[in-house]
């Protein structure tokens, strides 16, 4: 259970580290505006929208599981569903276009889709479904609406804590390229996360799908 909370902050940190979630643009606002709190603006809209796509995703699976007798079916659903969004992007390797019509000034509904077409919610279902595990006494009705209350609670709290990690991340990267590195520093030394981004996907689906077989 330690190790899958970790995971929840880690998988934020790596959102946070990935350009594709936002961080660009909180520089952007900063650069253009001239002025420190704007990038604090910018940050805190990529946060709510990154947020509002975890729990998007994350809330109805937390529904999923009051169907007790079908929790491993649905862990293992969830598992190939994310395996499938990753060898999508592998395939395609171009970013959503209807990104780029987004008005700059709409930076939460950004982040939001950026998060929905990247697949940022999906990685994190396999770790939400072992964290939100039913034990084998956990059946009846009663026993239902209290796990079904429970993953609700859970599903809120690992979208925050994850969401969290990932402004930490994204928001320090931000702040040593305005302030410090600058620009130059970012077109000649950053790299592409995409391939890993998609790779990790395909992992993170297999390990939900292996869990769900072994019962973790």
């Amino acid at each position: 259970m330690t190790a899958l909370w970790w995971a929840v902050i880690f998988s934020g940190l790596y959102h946070g580290i990935n350009p594709g979630m936002g961080w660009p643009l909180a520089v952007s606002a900063a650069l253009m505006e001239r002025k420190h709190v704007a990038m604090a603006k910018a940050i805190a809209a990529l946060a709510f929208g990154h947020f509002l796509a975890m729990t998007a995703i994350l809330l109805p699976f937390s529904l999923m599981l009051f169907l007790v007798e079908w929790a491993r079916d649905i862990r293992i659903g969830a598992g190939l569903l994310v395996i499938a969004m990753g060898i999508y992007l592998l395939i395609n390797r171009k970013h959503p276009r209807f990104l780029a019509r987004v008005h700059p000034s709409r930076l939460a509904l950004w982040s939001f889709l950026a998060a929905m077409a990247h697949g940022a919610g999906l990685m994190l279902v396999p770790i939400f479904l072992g964290i939100c595990s039913i034990g084998n006494n956990d059946t009846g009705h009663q026993a239902a609406q209290i796990l079904m209350t429970g993953n609700f609670v859970t599903a809120l709290v690992v979208a925050t804590v994850h969401t969290m990690a990932m402004t930490l991340a994204g928001g320090l990267i931000a702040i040593l390229i305005y302030l410090w590195l600058g620009l130059k520093f970012l077109s000649k030394t950053w790299f592409n996360l995409d391939l890993v981004w998609a790779l990790s996907l395909v992992i993170v689906g297999l390990f939900g799908v292996y869990a769900a077989y072994v019962g973790h």
